[in-house]
């Protein structure tokens, strides 16, 4: 695999020409640039005129039972009368219904009314992930989609999807738009074809790993092209696409052809089948050359999809790379608890607990097609191993059934289950303490599985593909690559049966009912009241995160907690538990101030001592600042930061920006934003997306921070801002930075949060 910085042009689709290497009369950069096939859909759907500034208006949206309760909660507060374009709510995270008595199927049934009173598709539990829903019955050659969900990705069939925060499909909802800067596009050059035995996770783990530490994608659109893609299946192709989430890009497509034309046939919508390729001579901004005839099995260790080797590299550096893991859990975990991989070591060979294939990226039908046959004729022991199979949708299910590939499985102790997103987020088939566990799924950080850090536990997940986990299955547990068996892959043909969603899925077919009556559980709650912007701010710095990379797990954790997420102020109750319990306790004691300015209370008057000598300290280097008047509220506001390094990898959830505002949260500061979704979910929650430069660190853990005329400089686009660390009677000056704001963002986080700036 080559990565190219300084991008290329590619000619007819072949012939690769490198930027400073351009032939006569080729036409410039820019020019080119107008043939990529990412930069013809945009154009398609930008409203602003300006291709430079976009404002998407997208075909379609989805979202499943951990979000539509919050987004549509929102737009309602908005004044959501319609649902204006088609919005797939699905059931596939909260689906076992085990947590909290009824509230999943509360939120249920909130979905399904609401599909009903605003127009939606509603598709109940174990029938689809989410993903597979879309793929099979919403994505279209050339048309975009906005999902709640990180790996809302269907660009290998020509449809290019982002995975966004609640906020910003609500913006949707409410008729605005997806406002971005047009983003770099970053060619893949797919040659060669993969050896038996390599499946698409391989792939996009030998992608990841090569491009997530360096940033080599981020916020940017992968497109695939290059003669390559043609020796990949369309089950092959999405899932390679699907974890180009993992790589930080903004979203993905693909060229289309023949393979992809047969996918949409075989689901009876022919019709959105696009042809999709690049003009005559397109310019990548970037761009990567993979022979796809040398990736071989691969495995991502815990605890990220980047931390990436061959099966074999694996195999014959055993002890060597079980200790760097060890060494990096004992950082990640601040030594709370111990990683004991090495004890898995059994005659030299790594056994495995557990074994997982399910969800958007593993339970596609080829994935499981395959695992069967590598386990036809064996069993899986005894012994500790599991094996547990998830078909990503009900009508892949029943096509399992009916080739006989689910018996397969089932005869070597294998369990096949439904349609569930649980194991990938640590709601199903949680493994033992200190439990390995191997995963066809989309991620594998800390606690991912299931375990809790704070109660003692701790579990690991390293991410491969089916083909090599059933290989390690039929070894009875003890880790093998798919290249060193011997199978005949069958690759039985698929046949999509519709009848199961046409009885199943509710569809209103784009009409409202507004007589119906929204169904509220018990755990249903509106989001509270929020301040606007006042025009000074104290923040008290209440976590410090010094981790190379903070992933929305830990801002928010996932599991049990998703149960939760429509209940705002219930759901914070578990904000950064896993990394700081003392987090929520020292924000609610900062928030306690800023519910006395609300309620005419100046923090002059505050009985705590620190606060009171917070103030004295403003007010010495600021005299004629009035923190007593009637307008107290929109003078000076108190709240909580915290600082990590690069927090917002991984999830698009809305919660682990939402949480710390509903805390009293007003900021964050980092050195960047781990992804571009993270940060939009801070600016619609209201919270200032502060930078600050690497290696400069004026502040510590439970320092107060004095932000003089920091609404009048959000006003004015202001992108550095001067601060103060409150150190005894004394203001300490600093420099805080900030990415330029839309208009629209600036509106925001001036009213306060995304609600209060639809009720403008």
């Amino acid at each position: 695999m080559k990565l190219y910085e300084n991008g290329a042009y590619l000619v007819n689709g072949t012939e690769v020409v490198y930027s400073g290497q351009e032939h006569a009369g080729m036409p410039s950069k820019e020019e080119a640039k107008k043939n990529t096939i990412a930069y013809g859909i945009l154009e398609k759907h930008n409203t602003s005129g300006n291709m430079e500034k976009l404002q998407i208006k997208f075909d379609k949206l989805t979202s499943h039972d951990i979000t539509f309760v919050g987004i549509i909660q929102t737009a309602r507060a908005s004044g959501l009368e319609k649902f204006p374009i088609p919005y797939v709510l699905t059931n596939c995270h909260n689906s076992l219904c085990a947590v909290g008595g009824t509230i999943n199927e509360d939120d249920h049934m909130f979905g399904l009314t609401c599909a009903k009173k605003y127009g939606g598709v509603y598709v109940p539990p174990h029938q689809a992930v989410i993903h597979q829903f879309a793929r099979e019955m919403l994505a279209g050659g050339g048309k975009m989609i906005l999902g709640s969900d990180s790996h809302t990705r269907y660009g290998a069939l020509g449809t290019m999807a982002v995975g966004e925060g609640g906020p910003e499909l609500v913006k949707q909802l409410l008729n605005q738009t997806y406002d971005i800067d047009m983003p770099e596009v970053v060619g893949l050059y797919l040659t060669g074809e993969p050896v038996k035995g390599v499946g698409p996770q391989d792939v996009a783990l030998a992608i990841i790993g090569a491009v997530f530490e360096n940033g080599f994608v981020k916020n940017r659109v992968m497109e695939f092209v290059g003669p390559g893609v043609k020796n990949l299946t369309a089950d092959f192709r999405i899932g390679v696409d699907v974890m180009t989430t993992e790589t930080t890009c903004l979203s993905s497509i693909w060229s289309t052809d023949e393979k992809i034309q047969e996918f949409y046939e075989i689901h009876g919508r022919s019709e959105d089948y696009a042809c999709l390729n690049p003009g005559p001579c397109a310019y990548y901004d970037r761009f990567i050359e993979i022979d796809l005839s040398e990736i071989r099995p691969m495995i991502a260790m815990p605890f990220h999809p980047s931390n990436v080797y061959t099966i074999d590299d694996l195999n014959a550096n055993l002890m060597d790379i079980l200790d760097d893991c060890e060494k990096r859990a004992e950082v990640s975990f601040d030594g709370k608890v111990k990683l004991d991989l090495k004890s898995k070591v059994r005659n030299g060979k790594l056994y495995v607990d557990q074994g997982i294939i399910a969800g958007c990226a593993g339970g596609g039908y080829e994935n499981i097609c395959d695992a069967a046959d590598i386990l036809r004729g064996t069993s899986i022991g005894a012994d500790e191993f599991t094996l547990s199979v998830y078909p990503a949708s009900t009508p892949i299910y029943m096509q399992l059934v009916k080739n006989g590939a689910v018996a397969t499985l089932m005869e070597t102790g294998a369990i096949v289950k439904t349609a569930f997103c649980g194991p990938c987020f640590g709601a199903g088939d949680t493994p033992a303490n200190n439990a390995f566990s191997i995963r066809h799924s989309t991620r594998n950080f800390p606690n991912r599985e299931g375990s809790k850090v704070q109660n003692g536990q701790i579990a690991s997940v390293a991410l491969m593909d089916a083909r090599s986990i059933a290989a390690t299955a039929a070894n009875k547990g003890y880790l093998t690559s798919a290249c060193d068996v011997d199978v005949n892959f069958t690759r039985p043909k698929y046949f999509f049966d519709s009848r199961i969603y046409e009885n199943r899925v509710f569809d209103s077919h784009g009409v409202a009912d507004p007589s119906v009556e929204i169904q509220l559980g018990p755990n249903i709650k509106d989001w509270p009241a929020m301040s606007a912007l006042p025009e000074d701010l104290v923040l008290k710095v209440v976590s410090e995160i010094h981790d190379p990379v903070t992933t929305t797990d830990e801002l928010i954790p996932s599991g049990e907690t998703s149960s939760y997420r429509s209940n705002p102020l219930g759901l914070a109750e578990f904000a950064l538990s896993r990394k700081d319990p003392e987090y929520v306790g020292r924000a609610k004691e900062v928030q306690k101030v800023q519910k006395n300015i609300e309620a005419g209370v100046s923090p002059k008057q505050a009985d705590d001592a620190e606060v009171k000598a917070v103030m004295a300290a403003i007010q010495k280097a600021y005299p004629d600042k009035d923190y007593t008047n009637g307008n107290l509220v929109n003078n000076i506001g108190f709240g909580s930061t915290i600082f990590a390094v690069k927090p917002g990898d991984g999830s698009a959830r809305e919660q682990a920006a939402s949480c710390q505002k509903v805390l009293g949260g007003w900021a964050n500061i980092a050195n960047e934003y781990a992804t571009k979704r993270y940060r939009s979910n801070l600016i619609n929650w209201g919270m200032l997306p502060f930078l600050i430069d690497e290696g400069e660190l004026p502040f510590k853990n439970l320092d107060y921070i004095f932000l003089p005329g920091i609404r009048a400089a959000v006003a004015a686009g202001a992108t550095e801002f001067d601060a103060y660390k409150i150190e005894g009677e004394n203001l300490v000056p600093f420099k805080l930075h900030m990415a330029e704001l839309t208009s629209d963002e600036k509106d925001i986080i001036l009213k306060g949060c995304l609600i209060n700036y639809n009720r403008r």
